[in-house]
């Protein structure tokens, strides 16, 4: 019998981790949290689920954090999770079927649908949202990025795709959406950080066509007044991103920022 694990990384994720736990724990062979420094009651909650709960507050970013989260398991696939994410009923059989009579040679994607401020969003490039969460232990891991980690696929690797959505509730309010985001911009600045140039143009034009695209071409008006706030939120980031970027670079050079 092939054996799975769950791969799960956490940091204060009290509010939604034992829900994601429930999914998974009757018909995984193996749990492993890392925590990269918790002060909620994020620890007490996943030691109710499984044994294999570690810590590494050395942050280096989500890939490696992975990494080093994958090293902990010893079964034969690997089934990466967010603390946020739910695991459907017909996403689990799907799972199960599938890794029955998998080659080591085979990834599998999945497709995410998201949960914000109250609805789930089924346009605005967010669903269909498939990415690659289900493979050999021994074949692949994720790889270094900070931020917006995925799984490295080998060359000839076969992807195939599971059936069943997984359930990502993500942002519950506007606050908790502004503490995520914080992160991931600023990781984002990090990895390109003296390697990708910016100006306060490229942050409003990059920041516009986020909008057009998200509202007009991925259909976020059919998400009503949601897929307006976040298009609009989306294109705010953006802004944020490559205005930090340049910033850096105006820090790094000496120069000052003229303003009128």
């Amino acid at each position: 019998m092939a054996t799975i694990g769950i791969l799960l990384i956490t940091k204060n994720a009290d509010k939604t981790l034992r829900k994601c736990l429930d999914s998974v724990q009757n018909w995984t062979d193996e749990i492993v949290i890392l925590d990269s420094g918790s002060t909620d009651n994020t620890l007490q909650i996943a030691k109710e689920y499984t044994k294999l709960v570690y810590k590494k507050t050395d942050w280096e970013g989500f890939g490696v954090q992975r990494q080093v989260a994958q090293s902990y398991l010893n079964t034969d696939w690997v089934f990466a999770i967010d603390s946020d994410e739910v695991v459907t009923p017909e996403l689990k059989a799907s799972i199960l079927h599938a890794i029955k009579k998998a080659e080591l040679d085979t990834c599998f994607s999945i497709n995410r649908l998201t949960w914000a401020f109250g609805k789930y969003i089924r346009h605005s490039g967010w669903y269909p949202d498939r990415i690659v969460r289900l493979y050999p232990r021994t074949y692949t891991e994720y790889n270094d990025s900070k931020v917006h980690e995925s799984v490295v696929i080998p060359t000839n690797t076969k992807v195939k795709k599971l059936n069943g959505d997984l359930l990502h509730f993500t942002m519950d309010s506007l606050s908790h959406y502004t503490s995520k985001t914080n992160l991931y911009i600023k990781s984002w600045a990090d990895q390109r950080e003296g390697k990708k140039s910016s100006s306060l143009g490229k942050a409003i034009s990059h920041a516009l066509f986020r909008f057009f695209k998200m509202y007009f071409i991925k259909l976020g008006f059919l998400d009503g007044k949601h897929g307006l706030l976040l298009a609009i939120l989306s294109a705010n980031t953006v802004f944020t991103r490559y205005a930090d970027l340049w910033i850096r670079k105006i820090k790094r050079n000496g120069d000052d920022i003229n303003l009128p």
